[in-house]
């Protein structure tokens, strides 16, 4: 111990002494480790990785590669934000409209989109802007082979349409709802759960916006209003969600959506996936799916109850006679109940709304 506090005396540096040399001035370090050090941005991982993706002189795995590097830094919602600034959503649809664009390529690409705009209405805005909904739902085609591919368009369609007024009416304008309808019958059973989720969404009610939009139709009631944020009662601050609290009725969508599923047909295509489904694989080997039953129920009680939707008797008929049997099955309605993921309450309620 004493030859260490003896050695520390020795070495240390008197503060009032001169130094002996002059300190050297620092120098730049190399920006190479730096980055090392504390990692590159995130906006020039992202340059980087789109710049692979659209190299087409590069083999697609490199490529595609690049895109699932990219889709992992969108999760992050402030690097979704950044795409828009970055000039990022025109060169990743030229991707997904380029008929040269390999598939394993343009399903990554959709990927990206689904991730990017995920509870993002800024994003959703952003994308929105190019008009997209035309080639997503070109995607969800029969004439796509790839099932995997269908499966990320419909991953991409929900991501752009939840809670999103105008990505809705793009989609009516698109002929979109009958693709969606069509959907449910896809041999992938993946794509139909997808489907049959994104139907509940869309038709859900927010609170007092779809209220009151409801009342100005001729239609039904959707709900009883509640309270909403007043108008202009705090400063609208900018952020992923600043459209939303600016105007609440562009994140409305039940309304519009109860007017399309009713116009296109499509709550009698939601009861015929559970009464007489469509077998599903690659061979059409598969029948039946838990999964996707709970979603076109849960569809179809939202429909019932919270948009106070109107089946005619044949149709009341067609739902009574299987929810029965479901229930002969299960030996009660507690355990159906838990089957499809409700509350006894809420099989009540659908098999009142049938009765």
């Amino acid at each position: 111990m004493e030859s260490l506090l003896r050695w520390g005396i020795q070495n240390s540096t008197d503060n009032n002494a001169e130094p002996n040399v002059a300190p050297q001035q620092n120098k730049d370090l190399d920006p190479g480790i730096l980055d090392a050090i504390l990692g590159r941005p995130d906006s020039e991982l992202m340059k980087e990785a789109l710049a692979i993706a659209m190299d087409e002189k590069r083999e697609d795995d490199e490529r595609i590669q690049a895109l699932d590097d990219f889709e992992m830094l969108v999760e992050q919602i402030d690097n979704a934000n950044n795409m828009e600034k970055l000039g990022m959503w025109e060169p990743l649809q030229n991707l997904l409209t380029s008929p040269t664009t390999a598939d394993g390529i343009q399903r990554q690409t959709l990927w990206i989109v689904g991730t990017a705009v995920q509870n993002n209405p800024a994003a959703q805005s952003h994308y929105l802007a190019h008009s997209p909904i035309p080639t997503l739902i070109s995607f969800l085609s029969p004439s796509v082979s790839s099932a995997k591919t269908r499966s990320k368009a419909a991953y991409a369609l929900s991501g752009l349409l939840k809670h999103n007024a105008p990505a809705v009416r793009q989609l009516e304008e698109a002929g979109g709802w009958e693709v969606l309808k069509a959907a449910l019958d896809d041999s992938d059973i993946s794509v139909r759960r997808k489907i049959a989720f994104l139907f509940n969404t869309l038709l859900t009610p927010s609170y007092a916006v779809d209220a009151a939009e409801g009342a100005q139709e001729a239609g039904p009631t959707l709900h009883s209003e509640t309270t909403g944020p007043a108008a202009g009662s705090a400063p609208v601050h900018p952020n992923s969600h600043a459209s939303m609290l600016a105007n609440p009725a562009s994140f409305a969508t039940s309304s519009a959506a109860l007017r399309a599923i009713e116009a296109h047909g499509i709550v009698p295509a939601l009861i015929s996936a559970l009464t007489s489904p469509t077998p599903h694989g690659p061979d059409g080997e598969q029948e039946g799916d838990a999964d996707f039953e709970e979603k076109v129920i849960r569809s179809l009680h939202t429909y019932l109850t919270s948009c106070q939707g109107r089946l005619p008797d044949n149709q009341k008929h067609q739902l009574r006679g299987y929810i029965q049997e479901q229930v002969s099955k299960e030996g009660d309605g507690a355990k159906l109940a838990d089957r499809w993921g409700m509350t006894v309450n809420e099989v009540k309620e659908l098999s009142s709304a049938v009765a």
